[in-house]
């Protein structure tokens, strides 16, 4: 098997100091100094700015009438449950989508509506997943069809829609293209003329918000008492989705997602609960960490190389038994879609190491008619992370590629994409991870013109891999005290990463590789002793072999529970050999 390269030296970027500023936050929210300074770090320039970081709760989110097409959204489903009308909800394959699909459906069967559902299947070679959706909907006779995660740039397709007797609402995040689709309301924060104050939401974010929207009409109406429906109950969904799709974890999304935890540690969905037990977690103590590693790769699983509809499925299925064969099958297909991904990865990191000009340039491209579509997306997301680039890796298939993107803060993807559009046959997403698809022929050209970009726009400093060093302490500030001051941060998760400090120390023994590929340290400062656990960094135990050396060490502390004792351990993100004594 090929060996992962020893990771490039990060350069560690420490924070402007402001004492005063500090002290001000200390003052004002009685929290420890170290997590003043994280808060500081983090760019918090106002007390209310961090008030609302650290307290929000549900009544502070935003009100969803602040969409402009909510009210038009709102009356046409209000008549398709008059007219007693077939709905469809046509959701994207990946967890975003497949939360968002669950949580209308399961939202609209309650208040009374004929529900179908349906979901892309990118495995296909289909050329327009959007007009199978209309083919479904005509065939089932629904009158109404709601994207979510979705739609935004169907523009083309949502033109046969009315000619079909088929009315459209489109739930979307994604960034919109110059054509925008016509149809009855459309519903996404990043549309020009949105006055929806929260331009991060999710496809389920915005999902939520179409229920949170109908609900207020119903009971405006008349039609429910207040307390007839629990949004709350869905929230569980959102925090799946939000945390999936790493959805910013700032502002409205942190509140939706921190009280997503507690629905998820205590969800009544029984197949969400087969899956928890699958994963080998404990519902109770579910983290956006053990979602995004565990959870949410074994539900995109079924988009990358099987049949999505069957995570929708499984978040609605009621059947203890059918629930549990559903969520083996989903990690059968997760063991599978590992070991595509291990022989794909494998194929992309040799070709890098034997190609090392590929890294003179400020944008790494590749393309194959070797790689699983599927699985690009994970490859590309890993790449780009490893050689902080813009990256772009394409499957080719029968003449056509598909793309996936991914890129770094100083390099923003949609206005170049866009000067590429020439030769891409469409393309979509964010500015920080989009999808093209892309004739074999005009790959070549693509690559050029994308690198050229990257080139021109980009500098040296800008490609070093950094690591942000949010406070420096010393290990006697590592008390359980300052972990609770620390759990206010929480939830970690995108724009929202856990905190990294930084301390110098000494090795006192020389370090073990513990499970294969782990490196332990043990570590002492002013006489007090810590045991440090670097994740993947087996392979830098050479550099390590004396005892007595003095080390920075760059590290995020986490309360470790073994045998009913708990007990601080830093997992080690970086380190610095200073001297041996």
């Amino acid at each position: 098997m090929l060996q992962p390269p020893i990771p490039q030296d990060l350069t560690w970027v420490y924070p402007k100091t402001d004492p005063e500023w500090v002290k001000t936050i200390i003052k004002e929210f009685n929290i420890h100094a170290v997590t003043a300074q994280i808060l500081a770090s983090r760019g918090f320039s106002s007390l209310e700015e961090i008030h609302e970081y650290l307290y929000a709760k549900l009544p502070n989110l935003c009100d969803p009438q602040l969409f402009p097409d909510m009210d038009k959204a709102v009356e046409r489903i209000g008549k398709s449950l008059s007219n007693k009308e077939n709905i469809l909800i046509y959701g994207d394959n990946d967890v975003d989508g497949i939360t968002a699909t669950v949580l209308l459906t399961e939202f609209l069967r309650y208040v009374g509506a004929n529900v179908f559902f349906y979901v892309s299947n990118r495995t296909s070679l289909k050329k327009s997943l959007m007009s199978d959706a209309l083919d479904y909907a005509v065939k089932n006779q629904c009158k109404l069809l709601i994207t979510v995660d979705c739609g935004i740039t169907a523009a083309n397709e949502m033109t046969h829609a009315a000619e079909q007797g088929v009315d459209i609402i489109i739930t979307d995040h994604h960034e919109p293209t110059a054509k925008l689709p016509h149809c009855i309301a459309t519903l996404n924060p990043k549309l020009l003329n949105s006055t929806y104050p929260n331009r991060e939401l999710t496809g389920v974010g915005v999902a939520f918000k179409l229920a949170h929207a109908f609900t207020n009409f119903l009971i405006a109406n008349g039609e429910v008492i207040a307390n007839k429906i629990d949004l709350k109950k869905y929230l569980d969904l959102v925090a799946l989705g939000t945390i999936a799709d790493m959805g910013s974890l700032i502002g409205e999304n942190r509140i939706l997602v921190r009280y997503g935890l507690k629905q998820l540690r205590k969800t009544k969905r029984i197949g969400l609960s087969k899956l928890f037990s699958i994963c080998d977690l404990k519902m109770g103590e579910i983290t956006p960490i053990d979602i995004a590693s565990k959870v949410a790769p074994r539900l995109n699983s079924l988009g990358r190389i099987a049949d999505p509809i069957k995570g929708v499925e499984l978040l609605l299925i009621r059947d203890p038994i059918a629930a549990e064969a559903l969520a083996k099958e989903l990690d059968l297909n997760n063991s599978e879609r590992q070991k595509i991904e291990r022989k794909d990865s494998e194929d992309v990191e040799r070709y890098i190491l034997q190609n090392p000009q590929i890294l003179k340039e400020k944008a790494i491209i590749l393309a194959s008619d070797q790689w699983h579509p599927g699985i690009i997306p994970i490859i590309t997301a890993r790449i780009a992370k490893q050689y902080n680039r813009p990256t772009i890796i394409i499957a080719i298939d029968q003449g056509v590629g598909k793309g996936s993107i991914r890129t770094i803060p100083e390099f923003p993807l949609l206005a170049h994409l866009k000067q590429a559009s020439h030769l891409l046959e469409n393309f979509g997403g964010h500015n920080f991870a989009a999808g093209l698809s892309i004739k074999e022929e005009n790959i070549p050209a693509f690559t050029a013109l994308f690198i050229a970009a990257a080139n021109t726009c980009l500098q040296d400093q800008d490609v070093l891999t950094k690591l942000s060093i949010d406070a420096k302490l010393h290990f006697k500030d590592l008390t359980f005290d300052f972990m609770e001051s620390f759990s206010l941060l929480e939830p970690f998760g995108h724009d929202n990463p856990p905190p990294i400090l930084s301390c110098s120390a000494k090795q006192i023994w020389p370090p073990k590789v513990v499970g294969k590929t782990h490196l332990k340290l043990y570590l002492e400062e002013n006489d007090r002793l810590l045991e440090g656990i670097g994740f993947g960094m087996g392979n830098r135990k050479s550099r390590l072999s004396k005892k007595n050396l003095s080390l920075d060490i760059a590290f995020t502390p986490h309360i470790n529970n073994f045998l009913n004792k708990s007990s601080i351990q830093l997992q080690i993100r970086d380190f610095h050999i200073v001297e041996a004594s």
